[in-house]
């Protein structure tokens, strides 16, 4: 159970073999030990610092501001999960996985391993209707088929889940939890004694916390409004790059299928930042194992290939990304809503 870190061979004379090749000249694929020290440094330094500040601060509905500091160094620290799992911080398997561990596990309250496999199946087939469990039918629906025959409070998501995309993020947080038990379970996770153990750690010590320093509406109010927006935010992270983008057949070459399935956000710095490099889902996706600090070099190389072969390359600013996805989740309601108006 790996997750994805290096795209497959491709033939000598293949598009994407031509651009590996000026890739790797580039040395875009080499580590950035300095870049990630200071990157996991400062991440670490948020997360115990927000710990240090909820302390400090004590039983007061202030708390709910450090709430808001927490959610965002919990998803940092998804995001540091999410290189570590592609190896792009260590060049090895086991400092990956025992850093992974740490982070996801007893870190943020997800099973590591639970997400990696999920993760490592949407990057062979990003968008695949059949292949990919970020767009299986859920509670939302990505494919127009999947909008027939639902019934009861499924078929009101549906036809409505354009405008409860957002609020529904709220429950991502849960969600992660949620499919972490099952998939230790079930027997699809590679070490579920210690997943479990870091697992029931972080929850004994995020509910102690809150109770022993929190009133009991305090520590309601702070648990609902930290894993809300930890999950709007981590939703949000993630939401631009895919959704609303075409569904592949199966058939694609490596190149044409991450590229046309995939969607670049305009931005400096900031955006980089905010986003873990996740804006440039293109690159990522074609070299899920490139550092993310290398993401914003490759992109004019990746841009410029995809230019000259005819490959079209989508790139947009972050708002319009969002409008993309929205436009999209409405027209695959459509069958549900009519279906339901025609009662």
């Amino acid at each position: 159970m790996t997750t994805t870190t290096t795209p497959p061979r491709a033939p000598a004379g293949s598009d994407f073999a031509v651009l590996a090749r000026r890739i790797t000249n580039e040395g875009l694929m080499r580590r950035r030990p300095a870049y990630y020290l200071a990157r996991l440094s400062l991440v670490t330094l948020l997360f115990l610092g927000g710990w240090t500040v909820f302390v400090l601060v004590g039983p007061s509905w202030w708390q709910l501001l450090t709430a808001v500091l927490l959610a965002v160094a919990f998803a940092q620290l998804a995001l540091v999960a999410h290189d570590l799992a592609h190896r792009q911080v260590f060049r090895t398997k086991r400092p990956s996985a025992f850093a992974g561990l740490l982070a996801g596990n007893l870190g943020i309250g997800m099973s590591y391993g639970w997400w990696m496999d999920k993760h490592t199946r949407h990057h062979n087939n990003p968008n695949h209707d059949d292949l990919d469990p970020d767009v299986a039918p859920e509670v939302l629906i990505w494919a127009t088929e999947s909008a027939v025959g639902r019934r009861g409070l499924a078929a009101f998501i549906t036809r409505h889940q354009a405008g409860l995309f957002f609020p529904l993020l709220t429950l991502l947080a849960i969600d992660l939890k949620v499919s972490s038990v099952k998939a230790l379970r079930n027997g699809t996770v590679k070490r579920p004694g210690i997943e479990i153990a870091l697992l029931l750690l972080h929850a004994a010590a995020y509910l102690s916390a809150l109770l022993l320093v929190l009133t009991p509406a305090q520590a309601v109010a702070f648990l609902l409004v930290h894993q809300a927006l930890f999950g709007v935010y981590l939703g949000m992270t993630f939401a631009p790059n895919h959704k609303g983008m075409p569904h592949p057949v199966g058939d694609e070459d490596f190149l044409r299928r991450q590229v046309l399935t995939s969607r670049n956000v305009r931005g400096g710095r900031l955006t980089d930042l905010a986003l873990g490099g996740l804006n440039y889902q293109i690159e990522h996706h074609l070299f899920p194992g490139m550092p993310s600090a290398n993401l914003r070099r490759a992109q004019p190389i990746v841009q410029e290939y995809c230019a000259s072969i005819g490959v079209t390359y989508e790139q947009t600013g972050l708002i319009e990304s969002y409008r993309q996805a929205l436009r999209y989740l409405h027209e695959v309601g459509e069958p549900a809503r009519a279906a339901h108006a025609a009662r």
